[in-house]
């Protein structure tokens, strides 16, 4: 078989935290290929209730070491670190390293060929952040504990807090500054956390933190370092030219004012609506919510 025609091999990295039934499926989605490998993160709040649930075999990795995972803090980011430093302490250099969650599924056929045409891509959004952008301030403010916490009622007093700090930071007015700063030849990136892209990028990832102490620290007391993290790295660096801005992922968001910043729940109805998107993955799904368009992707879809 010549290098044309050979499959890539990949290193899937998920974080789970519920759903072990749901996050098998998926699983065994993936397993479709010989040359996947799957490597799983539980959060530490839910991995002895999950660790002995997860499919066994050889191919799959669990961790041993976890983290408690909190939205919009810095646990997230050292959730995909370690999984990523797990991934290169494999001894595997695989073509791809694939961050999805155990709340996602392969959605369409054929996501191994379209890795071999793109091999040296990455595919992750990533949109341009100015340096007075209200965005900028989830970076460039220091963001209190309290207000690094899912909050879905729109008029809470702690999202009210963030919309008025952005607007202030927006308007030229840091109230908490971020001790931690970026250079300023440094340019700000978002976009979801979500990502795939070459063995070697990872690698650089790990050693460019490693070189760089000062960068982890920048995003420690940030406001959803996930979505800043490794867009920012990587486009700021000589990688940023293979950027595909897509991360392969079908994601709908509500209509209304407190849904509109969240991933709804994808029921069998919309089917035909993640068709039309043409992406590879679709999230979020919940087996307590409508299984049955878990089974239909896991009976029809593999890699």
């Amino acid at each position: 078989m010549d290098s044309l025609s050979k499959e890539l091999s990949t290193a899937y990295i998920l974080q789970i935290h519920k759903n072990p039934n749901q996050v098998n499926n998926f699983i065994k989605q993936i397993l479709s290929t010989e040359q996947s490998d799957i490597y799983v993160h539980i959060d530490k709040k839910s991995y002895h209730l999950l660790h002995d649930k997860i499919f066994k075999n050889p191919r799959v990795t669990i961790l041993r070491e976890c983290v408690d995972v909190v939205w919009g803090d810095i646990s997230q980011i050292d959730a995909t670190l370690l999984l990523l430093r797990e991934v290169l302490s494999s001894g595997k250099k695989y073509d791809f390293v694939c961050l999805r969650s155990g709340q996602d599924l392969l959605v369409k056929n054929g996501f191994g060929e379209h890795l071999k045409n793109n091999k040296y891509k990455i595919f992750m959004s990533a949109y341009y952040i100015g340096k007075r952008d209200a965005a900028a301030s989830f970076v460039n403010v220091k963001w209190p504990k309290f207000t690094r916490q899912l909050i879905i009622n729109p008029y809470h007093p702690y999202r009210l807090v963030r919309r008025i700090v952005a607007l202030l930071y927006r308007l030229g007015l840091n109230l908490i500054p971020n001790s931690n700063k970026l250079p300023e030849n440094y340019v700000i990136y978002e976009g979801s956390q979500w990502f795939c892209l070459p063995y070697n990028v990872a690698h650089f990832i790990i050693d460019f933190l490693e070189n760089n102490k000062w960068f982890y620290k920048v995003f420690e007391e940030s406001l959803v370092p996930d979505q800043f993290f490794f867009q920012t790295i990587i486009m700021n660096s000589k990688y940023k030219y293979d950027v595909v801005n897509d991360n392969l992922m079908y994601i709908k968001f509500g209509d209304d004012l407190k849904s509109r910043n969240n991933p709804i729940t994808l029921k069998i109805e919309h089917i035909d609506t993640i068709k039309t998107s043409n992406q590879y993955f679709a999230r979020k799904f919940d087996e307590n919510v409508d299984n049955q368009v878990i089974e239909y992707y896991s009976n029809h879809v593999t890699i």
